[in-house]
């Protein structure tokens, strides 16, 4: 693989408050990837990629290609997807505290003191008994996975390990009791540092939920169906170049040829960029930012650990980390294209620690027209 090399480059920095969409932490916001198309209830923690149940609860899934578990009827009524053809469903209230969670690993660890805008989508169930008033989110420093079906309350998460953690409730007026259209629920908050896994529920035991019955005979429990997440930082300084240089000693980047971000190597199992990867695509950026001419096409890649549609999906977010970032740092849309390949095509030993490592990578290719092979997502 050829290396980048731009030789004797000033940079002089300026600092951009960047106002639009950043980076989203979370994958597979809408459940649209999944191992299996689901067959059974309570198959969320089997067939949804990226996604689980830290609990015994069994969350469900619904996705449009199964005619037991479809969108938009189901045995729990008929609502369209909010995004996509896919959801989730779960009990956030049912007798003897029984309760359903879903969990899922951010692509990076929160910073501490940095402000997070988290948004989803909930519609009540028009087969739930009650409705609740109250949902919680919980944003842990650690993965949760306790044998109950009731409650996880706090004894579980401290039990689990957990120590840096932040929680809140979301009681927006109406949310509770809407079954035809989905409403959005939202926060903002304050990063206390290290959180790393969202998890959403009910966090209370039946004494101490506010519910509200739909039906005199109400004896089944309060039933939601939830889709579209989104976790983006509030706002992001990206750093942009202004660039000069002499043109003799600057290398050009080869047009057709595969190059390889240097930098661009992602931790095991995630998609965040380093700062180091960060200027590695500032420098790319700034080179095309004189050549407007010229396309880029990125390709994404993980090492051979997990599944094949696993790693696929990961290379795919990794590739939309480098494509969000030329963005944020002003490359039109219009000049990029993607492709992931998951573990396909290593270029390193997946049996070391190193060449894993090295595998987990992004590449690139410059042109003139088209993108390689016609592909562009």
């Amino acid at each position: 693989m050829r290396k980048i090399y731009l030789h004797s480059i000033l940079f002089s920095f300026l600092l951009i408050t960047f106002t639009s969409r950043s980076q989203d932490l979370i994958a597979n916001a809408s459940f649209e990837r999944c191992n299996l198309c689901p067959t059974k209830l309570g198959s969320f923690n089997q067939d949804v990629i990226f996604w689980s149940a830290p609990t015994l609860g069994s969350t469900d899934y619904f996705n449009s290609c199964s005619p037991l578990m479809g969108t938009p009827e189901n045995f729990n009524g008929k609502q369209p997807a909010q995004s996509g053809t896919a959801y989730a469903g779960f009990y956030l209230y049912a007798p003897d505290d029984y309760r359903e969670y879903l969990q899922t690993r951010l692509g990076g660890a929160l910073i501490k003191d940095k402000e997070y805008h988290l948004t989803f989508y909930i519609s009540r169930a028009e087969g739930s008994d009650f409705a609740i008033r109250e949902i919680g989110v919980l944003l842990a420093d650690r993965e949760l996975n306790v044998e109950t079906k009731k409650t996880l309350s706090k004894k579980h998460w401290f039990a689990s390990g957990v120590r840096d953690y932040n929680y809140f409730e979301i009681n927006k007026n109406g949310f509770w009791e809407q079954t035809r259209k989905w409403v959005k629920l939202e926060l903002r908050f304050r990063a206390k540092g290290n959180e790393e896994y969202l998890i959403v529920g009910n966090f209370k035991p039946n004494v101490k939920t506010r519910v509200h019955e739909t039906i005199r005979t109400a004896k089944k429990g309060a039933y939601y169906y939830i889709d579209s997440f989104s976790l983006v930082p509030v706002k992001e300084e990206v750093v942009a170049t202004s660039t000069t240089s002499d043109p003799k000693i600057t290398e050009s980047l080869a047009l057709n040829t595969t190059h390889r971000f240097e930098n661009v190597l992602f931790e095991f199992d995630r998609f965040v960029l380093l700062d180091t990867a960060k200027s590695d695509i500032r420098k790319v950026y700034d080179y095309m930012s004189k050549q407007p001419d010229l396309h880029i096409h990125i390709d994404g890649h993980t090492d051979n650990v997990g599944a094949p549609a696993y790693n696929t999906a990961l290379s795919g977010y990794r590739c939309k980390a480098v494509v969000q970032y030329l963005v944020q740092l002003g490359l039109k849309q219009e000049r990029i294209s993607w492709q992931a390949h998951g573990g396909k095509t290593p270029i390193a030993d997946n049996s070391t620690d190193v060449g894993r490592k090295l595998n987990r990578r992004v590449e690139f290719v410059l042109n003139q027209q088209n993108p390689p092979n016609g592909k562009n997502k």
